[in-house]
């Protein structure tokens, strides 16, 4: 069968996707050889390299071993990567049950209480998050990180804009928290992509002075992520 990288998957990503099924669907058990390089590069229609690279991956991920001059052997036919999402996603949905709560407030507040240069910094973390973004508004791989940074900066900025200080501070603290779960979520392909029109829907409630629909808008906003964290969670 032939292979092609697909969406913001390389060539690699999809061999190592297409070993990791024959592993979990116990094609090879645990103490056997798999195939040869040779032979795989066959099977998927691909190059020697890009194998060598896949079998690396799951090497590291400790699915496979392999041995000098004997070969590459199961170690184990379940994915250690996919516990530890599983464990990263429970820790999300937690985070964002009480981002739910902290920021629908906050942005209801922040829609009677903002003043100009609020909307200016909210405005610039969004157009900073668009800069990132490719044509899809995907942030690539190694954006990551500053994607994550100027997300928050617009939820913090939402926050500020409600001018409560028990509120700013208690989210204050609180954003390393969703930062790390906002970083672990766009690494997880299992989780949906951040849709700019949500946040700017958010922006332009808080800008209209509607409290309502900003709190709406806030709500909605959040509780994608957190259905596809919840579907997940019941799937394991």
């Amino acid at each position: 069968m032939a292979l092609q990288a697909a969406g913001r998957q390389s060539l690699v990503d999809t061999v190592v996707d297409a070993l990791r099924s024959q592993l979990t669907a116990g094609e090879w058990q645990v103490g056997s050889r798999i195939p040869t390089e040779h032979a795989l590069a066959e099977q998927l229609q691909v190059g020697r390299n890009t194998v060598r690279e896949a079998v690396r991956v799951l090497v590291h991920a400790g699915m496979l071993r392999s041995r000098q001059g004997e070969g590459t052997f199961v170690v184990s036919t379940t994915d250690p990567g996919d516990i530890m999402r599983g464990i990263q996603r429970a820790g999300i949905r937690d985070v964002l049950e009480l981002r739910i709560a902290l920021e629908a407030e906050a942005a209801r507040l922040a829609a009677l209480r903002h003043r100009p240069d609020d909307l200016d910094r909210m405005r610039a973390a969004l157009d900073a998050v668009a800069e990132l973004a490719d044509t899809d508004g995907e942030p690539d791989s190694g954006s990551l990180e500053l994607y994550a940074d100027h997300d928050v900066a617009f939820h913090r900025a939402v926050v500020e804009a409600a001018h409560n200080t028990a509120l700013t501070a208690t989210y204050g603290w609180f954003s390393s928290s969703v930062r790390e779960a906002l970083v672990s979520a766009l690494d997880d392909r299992a989780m949906p992509r951040i849709v700019h029109g949500d946040h700017r829907a958010v922006l332009d409630a808080i800008a209209a002075g509607d409290p309502e629909a900003a709190e709406h808008a806030t709500r909605a906003l959040l509780d994608k992520p957190k259905r596809a964290v919840e579907a997940l969670l019941a799937d394991h």
